[in-house]
């Protein structure tokens, strides 16, 4: 029986086609894209992995257009995609390798052996489809960030905002972080970040996880040593209060998913708090930040 692959077409017209690819490739979409040179156009295709999933991929792919618009991408159209003779399963373990992080924190997919290291910490992930591997640069920076501070003793909690496929909890715990509070307004990336969570034996005694919109955020009283938030820029920005008022005096924030044009307007955005950037690096369009509260 011939085998399909299922997914979503989207017509680009935007100035700069690139910048689509690059904010579907920081969402862990699988994709391809092909270029129309004579239209001027730019067509991406976002796999996935059955029919009833293209549906909502569709509905996903909708909205994160609305969202971009103010970042100059322009979607013309967005439809469904019926790709032939495709081993789908095969198709993801050709596009993901064993990721060393750092010398001790390696991110290994499930179907690759790996040789460890004496005190290295292995992540078993395999890829989903939107919710995060630690290869794209957003994902790797927050990654290096927490392995930095894992050795600090002033920094034991976690809460990772957007978690995603749940990688950032899951090295976090790892690493020996404690206690640990994840969510994510998707609900099927809840779902794919309590899967990860049995593949790697964690539970929720070490990784508390939940399904929640930042910007409704009710965590009471509260307060984390370190937040990671690993979300686009013009939410990073609408919640810089929610995320400050989360985060301990003299706790850490790490900012990832931010376009490197528009880096300067956030960390300005935040330092105007009082926060103090500690670190920061770039990678193709992308700028990460680690911020430190003020402390009382």
């Amino acid at each position: 029986m011939e085998k399909m692959l299922y997914g979503c077409r989207m017509v680009d017209c935007s100035d700069n086609h690139e910048i689509t690819a690059e904010l579907l490739a920081s969402r862990e979409y699988e994709f391809s894209t092909w270029e129309d040179r004579e239209q001027n156009i730019t067509v991406h295709t976002v796999f996935t992995d059955s029919k009833e999933n293209a549906r909502d991929l569709s509905v996903q792919l909708r909205l994160l257009a609305d969202s971009w618009r103010n970042l100059g991408v322009r979607i013309a159209e967005i439809s469904p995609a019926v790709i032939p003779d495709v081993d789908w399963n095969e198709m993801w373990k050709r596009h993901f390798t064993i990721l060393e992080i750092s010398p001790r924190l390696v991110v290994r997919p499930s179907w690759l052996e790996y040789d460890s290291s004496p005190g290295q910490v292995i992540i078993e992930l395999d890829p989903g489809m939107s919710f995060g591997t630690g290869h794209h640069a957003t994902t790797a920076f927050c990654l290096e960030m927490i392995d930095t501070l894992a050795d600090n003793q002033e920094v034991n909690s976690l809460l990772d905002a957007g978690c995603g496929s749940g990688i950032l909890s899951i090295a976090a715990s790892k690493l020996g972080f404690h206690p640990i509070a994840a969510f994510d307004y998707d609900p099927d990336a809840v779902t794919a970040a309590g899967e990860n969570l049995e593949k790697n034996d964690l539970t929720e005694k070490e990784i508390e996880l939940f399904q929640a919109d930042l910007g409704e955020l009710l965590l009471g009283d509260r307060r984390f040593d370190l937040i990671a938030a690993n979300i686009l820029a013009p939410v990073l920005k609408a919640n810089r209060d929610i995320l400050l008022e989360y985060l301990q005096p003299g706790g850490y924030l790490i900012l990832a998913g931010i376009l490197t044009t528009e880096y300067p307007e956030i960390r300005d955005y935040f330092t105007a708090t009082g926060c103090t950037e500690v670190n920061s690096r770039s990678e193709k369009e992308w700028t990460g930040g680690m911020f430190r509260k003020l402390a009382e």
